[in-house]
């Protein structure tokens, strides 16, 4: 009986030890005799035989020698149970020689697996697909299907993962979401995703993008979401084949000559698009800059270059890009045209 300490296991190793012991001074002797001498459990000498026999301290004999692939192949019988016994070094070697043969059967398997894969891929895939340069489109209808491209897609992302939602996403997707999140993020990848703003009326779906947040996901909220889309790396698109009729299914679209006009879109909205809970800015009202700062805003969103804003203001050009660093970040900004349409809607411009 375990007493839950090992101490049964412990008792079990010493045992066999023993009875190894025991044949190893012997050298060929009645198993069934030294088990009854040893005071060993009936019921155990079954499984300690086994243990021998599969260690390779043991082997079975009689008028005639069972040899490894004489029991590997079923085809020696026993007599009286008489055993001989094996050196320890002779065992191990003999095991590792078994695990040799076992990794190399592995590897053929492998080869011949990947040699199959490999003439696969050279009768599929079409020209340009490995150098960057080939387009594809395909036309998804089965539910199924879109949701194994989708898996697919995200398995491969080594770098930037783009998505944007018209409505937030089902309790159940969301779960498997956040928990593809946390995995990509840990492998380097950056993950962005735009919301209608309306969706944060809805307290399940508000937690969801804070949960979103916490993990590393950067989350922006828009008034307007033009369509569900998904972009990664550059390589691939899913967008639907109707906006309104998610039941018409969706569209593939792989290779960057395709998906780079797909992430210009993206871009825009991205750019157009407040961060997810920071409202700092439009409590601020544009208090927090100064005179100047606002006319240099001011001046960059009528599309004057820094060196005409130098001049009207009476500053060195240094001067400027130090201004407009600090009201991009007083924006909570990342790019001056970002600073210029936040500024605009939060009507810092009038």
């Amino acid at each position: 009986m375990s007493t839950g300490d090992g101490s049964s296991g412990i008792q079990s190793a010493e045992r066999v030890l023993a009875l190894y012991q025991e044949l190893r001074q012997r050298g060929v002797s009645n198993l069934d005799e030294v088990f009854d001498e040893l005071k060993l459990p009936p019921e155990e000498y079954e499984q300690r035989r086994a243990e021998l026999i599969a260690l390779g301290l043991i082997v079975p004999t009689s008028t005639t020698h069972a040899t490894r692939a004489d029991l590997q192949a079923g085809t020696w019988e026993s007599g009286p149970d008489t055993v001989a016994v094996v050196d320890p070094e002779i065992a191990l070697l003999r095991m590792l020689q078994q695990e040799r043969e076992r990794l190399r059967e592995h590897l053929d398997e492998s080869d011949r697996a990947y040699s199959t894969l490999e003439a696969l891929v050279g009768r599929f895939l079409r020209p340009g697909s490995l150098n960057g340069s080939g387009v594809e489109v395909e036309l998804l209808s089965d539910y199924r299907r879109i949701q194994q491209a989708l898996e697919d897609i995200t398995d491969v992302i080594q770098h930037n993962l783009a998505s944007m939602h018209v409505t937030a996403l089902v309790r159940e997707v969301a779960d498997r979401v956040l928990s593809r999140d946390l995995r990509q993020i840990e492998n380097g990848v950056r993950i962005r995703a735009i919301y209608h703003q309306r969706i944060t009326a809805s307290p399940e779906a508000a937690e969801m993008l804070r949960r979103r947040v916490e993990v590393g996901v950067e989350i922006r909220l828009s008034p307007a979401v033009p369509m569900n889309m998904i972009i990664a790396d550059q390589q691939f698109a899913v967008l639907p084949v109707h906006r309104e009729d998610r039941s018409a299914g969706a569209i593939l679209a792989r290779g960057p000559a395709l998906v780079r006009s797909y992430l210009a879109l993206y871009e825009h909205c991205w750019h157009t698009a407040t961060p997810y809970g920071d409202d700092v800015a439009a409590e601020r009202g544009g208090d927090g800059l100064s005179e100047q700062q606002r006319a240099a805003l001011k001046m960059l969103a009528s599309g004057m270059k820094d060196e005409k804003i130098a001049r009207s203001l009476g500053v060195s050009l240094r001067t400027v890009s130090r201004m407009l660093s600090e009201v991009m970040q007083e924006l909570g900004a990342s790019s001056r045209f970002e600073a210029g349409v936040r500024a605009y809607r939060l009507g810092w411009l009038d």
